[in-house]
């Protein structure tokens, strides 16, 4: 066995509005953010995202946010590449206050990961229907900004 070792894939920001809260169900407080667009770049790809993703958040009991995002990215050279990623997001419960009203926060203050995987029939981007990749978020006023890395 190695260690952990990881390569930078890509920065991605995300636009999202609106979102929608549709309250406390039985499993958990829900909203689903409607993702309108945004753009990645990395060493290896670069282009937008596609507008009409969207991420089904669910706030537990203890306070924690579970995402579940589902994008369709284009490269510049017109690849599409569907990506789909759980995360957990939380930190102390002022953080997380100023973070839902839409403030700017030191992401150093919470801890926002994801877990994505992609999927792709363009032969360039092949390569990514094989790998394991982990994004750390910083949640900004018009949507999360990301940076993913591969798992070598």
């Amino acid at each position: 066995m190695t260690g952990l070792a990881s390569t930078h894939l890509f920065d991605m920001t995300v636009v999202v509005d609106p979102i929608y809260d549709y309250g406390a169900t039985p499993v958990a407080e829900r909203d689903v953010a409607i993702v309108q667009g945004g753009r990645f770049q990395g060493p290896r790809m670069r282009g937008v995202i596609m507008p009409g993703g969207s991420d089904w958040r669910m706030t537990r009991a203890d306070g924690v946010i579970r995402l579940d995002v589902r994008l369709v990215l284009q490269t510049d050279d017109q690849a599409l590449i569907g990506v789909s990623y759980i995360g957990l997001r939380h930190g102390p419960p002022e953080v997380m206050a100023r973070l839902g009203r839409g403030e700017a926060v030191d992401p150093s203050l919470y801890y926002f990961r994801v877990a994505p995987f992609f999927e792709t029939a363009a032969p360039k981007y092949a390569w990514l229907n094989t790998v394991i990749a982990i994004g750390i978020g910083d949640r900004q006023p018009s949507g999360p900004v990301y940076r993913f890395y591969l798992v070598d």
